[in-house]
């Protein structure tokens, strides 16, 4: 059974900092690109950045220059490392990863997105 699990948010002031992390756990083979995704209350959710097994990253215009993504694929983690905090960054902050893996009855792996279940930023003074 595949995992993938966020931790890090929580309340901070305008202009501050937060570091989020998501790591995957579970019997899989491999995990390719990694993303974080926010979703505002009434909003759809958008897409903040992503960052492939070699590294590369994109960023959605709204985040770029703030904030950054990293991974460790020893530990099998991806991080968000969010800086000058508006109040328009509150939202629920989601993971999503492409992992190779069993699933089912299934003898061959095949790859899937999995999500996890979210974690709240707020940026409010």
């Amino acid at each position: 059974q595949v995992q993938v699990v966020e931790s890090g948010g929580g309340l901070v002031q305008p202009g501050g900092s937060l570091r989020l992390s998501c790591a995957a756990s579970g019997s899989f083979f491999s995990i390719n690109t990694m993303g974080w995704y926010r979703q505002a209350p009434g909003k759809q959710r958008d897409l903040v950045g992503t960052i492939t097994r070699s590294g590369s990253t994109n960023y959605a215009v709204s985040v770029k220059g703030r904030f950054t993504m990293s991974r460790d694929d020893v530990k099998n983690t991806v991080y968000l490392q969010m800086s000058s905090l508006k109040p328009e960054d509150t939202a629920v902050y989601y993971c999503n990863a492409a992992i190779l893996a069993r699933t089912g009855s299934n003898i061959s792996p095949t790859w899937r997105d999995y999500w996890g279940q979210g974690t709240q930023v707020t940026v409010s003074s």
